[in-house]
């Protein structure tokens, strides 16, 4: 009996390592932008030099919105994204902008109101969910958001009840290659590309492709499945 009671409390073991979620990013990740100050960050974020500033709008253009359509931009940040989704979706649809980030949230809808953007909704999400409604946007959008997730599983299975049917998310991150990144990128990214695709499949996403415009970051789409 005492075998078989060790034998199984060794399977039990196992089952739990091999089932356990993905390790998400080090909480320390993400303490630096609970009281963000916005203007910093925006020399950091909205920089010639950064590749998805540079390419803001290739990658806008590669992720085909259109007139009406429902986005959520997580980890939002400044908002630079957001505004240019905004402008591609029109007054008939809506922008979600998500981040953990109190003053980044107030900044977005304090620019919001000034800007006459009643379809920007920013919104202060937590570390476990994205508090967006079920069923509420077409597409799910992340621009260097991915690797800040501390609870992967639980932040993916909230953005896929969140998509619609069919609902698209699109991931956009660092290369995770020392051929390409710098060691900042290296030591700061938590899991290179197959490692994403694989953790996001695992969700209940389908993987449908990759675009390579993009240097130091993978453009990767998946769908709701």
């Amino acid at each position: 009996m005492i075998r078989i009671a060790i034998a199984l409390t060794a399977l039990l073991t196992f089952w739990q390592a091999t089932a356990a979620p993905p390790t998400g990013a080090p909480p320390r990740l993400n303490e630096r932008f609970e009281q963000a100050e916005v203007s910093r960050w925006k020399a950091v974020f909205e920089r010639p030099g950064r590749e998805v500033w540079d390419h803001r709008r290739e990658i806008v253009d590669a992720l085909e919105l259109q007139p009406g359509m429902d986005v959520a931009d997580v980890g939002a940040g400044t908002g630079f994204f957001t505004f240019l989704f905004v402008e591609a979706v029109g007054p008939a649809g809506k922008v979600y902008a998500l981040d953990i980030s109190r003053p980044f949230v107030r900044a977005i809808a304090e620019r919001a109101r000034r800007e006459g953007r009643p379809n920007v909704i920013a919104v202060r999400n937590t570390d476990h969910s994205a508090l967006l409604p079920a069923r509420s946007v077409d597409l799910v959008f992340l621009a260097d958001t991915y690797h800040h997730f501390e609870y992967p599983r639980d932040m993916l299975a909230s953005l896929h009840a969140a998509l619609r049917p069919g609902g698209e998310m699109v991931v956009v991150d660092f290369r995770k290659d020392p051929h390409i990144a710098t060691p900042w990128v290296m030591r700061h990214v938590r899991a290179g590309k197959t490692q994403v695709i694989r953790e996001i499949e695992a969700a209940g996403f389908e993987f449908t492709g990759e675009r390579n415009f993009l240097r130091t970051h993978y453009f990767l789409r998946f769908r709701k499945r």
